[in-house]
């Protein structure tokens, strides 16, 4: 195998120059733990998103029952109070009727049981009828907010207040009230029915929910009006600065999110849903630390684990080493044998002239050199003509035979030692040429032409008989900042134009891209 070109471009313990056994020893230990830990990482963040996103599932269904629910129940107060207006509306109230009506709202209490009871009031706010059997005393409601809001507003609708105590029995309800005019459609009184808050409160028990996990339910305005767990003092309050309020409700009317409360400070990811016929919010909330509880063991047993790995790959790492100075008696034979190595990687088995790899570090070296000493330096690119027809014809053993004859003219006439012939990939090769302007290369390509041509191998597939070569040679002069793909693309130019104007020939391009003369020499 010729060794001359690497005399030039290949010095031994500079290419393969390592670090260190013992710090490249140091930064595999290091990579693996860091590799551990990467791992332990990605693994816990999507164990974590897992848990989260099963959560957000579970608490978007919570949100969706608890708010069906809600709308089912005040639906149901709504019907029977639209109802029992439309009947007032057209018979009026009068001490004839109030009977019958005691009646009426009794039965409609016992048919529903979220209902406290059902109660009418005149336009001052007094006492007419209730599902009771006795009337309350006192001053009336005329200072219910409820009531104030019938008196200002004409809406036929239904309205839920904020939550208030019964002047009955001092239990909690939720007002659900309606205006009554007369038949000129002024106003003469409300309409309520009271929602139990208990209702709700056994309706919110009856999911399971951690110790620190909360349900609520309030109006559109942040008003609470029910929550688990209940704390009555809590009852009436404002939630309208909680983000569910501020942010989130006016982007999307439910959704989740990871919160901490303004009730409590616990950090919870809350579902919240906004009821469409209501002007109601229900929320549901598990707290991020039962969420992740799971969690947190998994990765305390996944840290200790990797933590006992690592120690583990630390003491291989140490024990290793102290091994190394055995290992550095054997370095000088391992470099020999790299060398050897880049014997083989440097050249083309079949045909013996230098590969790619090398060609490219020779250009490389070149461009440099070039560069530093201003002179010129040139390519010579060539490819054997109708080489496909060839291999069809005689078969690949045959082309392979033709490959190394044609490689063996290329060597002959390349005489200086600074001369690097390359296979460039399949019937391709490349001859570069230092110190050597375009004229020289376009005589050593000539050479090479009438080289394999005086081969005489036969060729039955081209016009001429036997093998044939073209060439395209370029020349220029490094200055630093050239472009090695640019170079061999201006040769491989001046190649296409020798093949496009009949093959058999050699082509020069010019430094500006043109292709300047076009010489064979036939026998």
């Amino acid at each position: 195998m010729p060794t001359r070109f690497l005399d030039r471009y290949y010095t031994p313990g500079v290419a393969f120059k390592r670090a260190p056994l013992r710090k490249a020893a140091v930064l595999f230990v290091a990579t693996v733990c860091l590799c551990l830990c990467g791992l332990l990482y990605l693994q816990l963040e999507q164990s974590r998103r897992h848990d989260l996103n099963q959560a957000q599932i579970a608490s978007s269904n919570l949100t969706r029952a608890m708010a069906q629910q809600a709308e089912d129940t005040f639906m149901k107060a709504d019907l029977v109070l639209t109802s029992l207006v439309d009947w007032i509306q057209v018979d009026g109230f009068g001490p004839a009727l109030r009977p019958r009506l005691q009646k009426t709202f009794a039965r409609r209490v016992l048919s529903l049981e979220q209902l406290h009871g059902i109660l009418l009031f005149d336009q001052k706010g007094q006492w007419i009828v209730t599902s009771f059997e006795s009337l309350p005393r006192g001053p009336g409601v005329a200072d219910r907010d409820y009531f104030k809001f019938h008196q200002q507003n004409v809406t036929s609708a239904a309205h839920i207040g904020a939550a208030i105590r019964s002047r009955e029995n001092g239990e909690w309800i939720i007002p659900v009230s309606k205006r009554i005019n007369d038949k000129n459609g002024q106003f003469q009184g409300v309409l309520l029915a009271g929602i139990k808050m208990s209702y709700f409160d056994q309706f919110f028990k009856s999911f399971s929910i951690d110790d620190n996990g909360s349900m609520f339910m309030a109006l559109t305005d942040g008003t609470l009006l029910a929550r688990r767990p209940f704390v009555e003092s809590q009852i009436g309050t404002s939630l309208a600065r909680n983000e569910i309020f501020q942010t989130l409700l006016p982007q999307a009317s439910s959704g989740n999110a990871m919160l901490t409360s303004v009730v409590d400070g616990i950090v919870r990811l809350f579902g919240y849903r906004q009821l469409e016929a209501y002007p109601l919010v229900v929320s549901s909330a598990s707290s991020r630390d039962s969420i992740l509880a799971g969690w947190y063991d998994t990765a305390f047993r996944s840290g200790l684990i990797v933590a006992l790995v690592m120690l583990g790959v630390a003491l291989f790492g140490w024990v290793f080493l102290r091994q190394v100075r055995v290992g550095e008696r054997v370095e000088a034979d391992l470099r020999k044998a790299q060398e050897a190595l880049e014997l083989i990687a440097t050249h083309d088995s079949l045909t013996g002239l230098a590969n790619r790899r090398l060609f490219e570090r020779a250009l490389d070296i070149e461009f440099g050199r070039g560069a530093r000493q201003s002179s010129a330096l040139s390519l010579i690119m060539l490819d054997i003509d109708y080489f496909k027809r060839y291999n069809d014809t005689y078969g690949h053993v045959v082309g392979d035979h033709c490959l190394a004859q044609v490689a063996r003219a290329i060597k002959g006439c390349c005489h200086r030692k600074a001369d690097l012939a390359v296979r460039y990939g399949g019937e391709e090769f490349a001859v570069l040429l230092p110190d050597t302007d375009i004229h020289g290369a376009m005589t050593l390509a000539e050479q090479i032409r009438r080289s394999v041509m005086d081969k005489n191998i036969s060729h039955t597939g081209s016009p001429t008989g036997y093998v044939t070569v073209s060439l395209g040679c370029y020349s220029f002069v490094p200055t630093g900042r050239d472009s090695m793909e640019v170079f061999i693309q201006r040769a491989d130019a001046a190649l296409y134009q020798a093949k496009h104007a009949g093959r058999n020939r050699s082509a020069v391009l010019s430094m500006e891209g043109h292709v300047e003369a076009l010489m064979r020499s036939d026998r």
